[in-house]
């Protein structure tokens, strides 16, 4: 049955907290398809970027970087995320976040927003879209993958899919909020459906192995645009316990950038 649930649920703070720190409760929606009572890292990563979003926001810059380092399990349940600019400027400016659960650090991310400027004559050609969504199959999810994120997500695929080993491109749109009430922005669907990469391009069959991400990064060369987030993905696994997942992000008008995750891989 495909969640309703959102994400998270905003919760009141905590008389103890210190300012800028909010609580959420992470709903069975965020429940990953390796681990029971834990986090896929999509919602989370989306969550990140909430926060970076509404960090001293200003109109003159725009996000263009994320990296989601993944410290531990992320347990669905109750999180603090808390956000601060980290290198203050007037044209480039990194700022961070991070999400708690009991006290510790679960995952911590950073994101570069640059200035806003007019580079339409200077534009390049970022190279061919991906066949859209109304082209894409809705393919079962196969036995295996746990129930939760994957199925709070609609998923079109265009090649490949969870099942089968090798390259993949799938389109992907939330079905339900990041944070209750509120619509998802274009970043937070991006990192929510990027996350997915090393699934979409996964060359190992779950049941027999474990090839969990490490991290997240994503550079862009435009704002996304739009519902659906496109991924055109592939892997590769080494021989020693090692993996990277790539995958081309597109959304419903072109290519958006790039997402780049470290694998580590071993058997179940």
């Amino acid at each position: 049955m495909t969640p309703t649930e959102p994400f998270f649920r905003l919760l009141t703070p905590a008389a103890d907290d210190p300012p800028g720190v909010q609580r959420v409760l992470a709903t069975d929606s965020t429940a990953g398809p390796w681990f029971p009572g834990a986090q896929h890292m999509g919602p989370p990563s989306a969550l990140l970027v909430r926060a970076l979003e509404r960090c001293e926001p200003r109109d003159e810059v725009v996000l263009s970087r994320l990296t989601v380092e993944v410290l531990g399990r992320v347990p669905v349940g109750e999180l603090t995320v808390s956000a601060r600019v980290e290198r203050p400027g007037r044209t480039i400016e990194l700022v961070s976040a991070e999400l708690a659960a009991d006290g510790r650090a679960v995952a911590r991310a950073a994101g570069w927003r640059l200035a806003v400027t007019d580079t339409s004559a200077a534009a390049t050609d970022p190279g061919p879209a991906m066949p859209g969504p109304d082209e894409g199959r809705v393919i079962p999810t196969p036995e295996g993958w746990l129930p939760g994120y994957l199925d709070a997500l609609e998923w079109r695929w265009i090649a490949g899919h969870l099942g089968e080993s090798g390259p993949g491109q799938a389109w992907g749109r939330l079905l339900v909020p990041v944070v209750d009430d509120e619509e998802p922005t274009p970043w937070q669907r991006l990192a929510s459906v990027a996350d997915s990469t090393n699934g979409a391009a996964s060359r190992l069959d779950l049941n027999d192995w474990l090839f969990v991400n490490t991290d997240l990064t994503l550079h862009v060369h435009r704002a996304p645009r739009g519902e659906w987030i496109g991924l055109d993905a592939d892997s590769v696994i080494g021989p020693e316990g090692l993996g990277t997942a790539f995958s081309v992000l597109h959304d419903e008008h072109g290519r958006v950038g790039r997402a780049a995750q470290a694998l580590t891989v071993r058997p179940r």
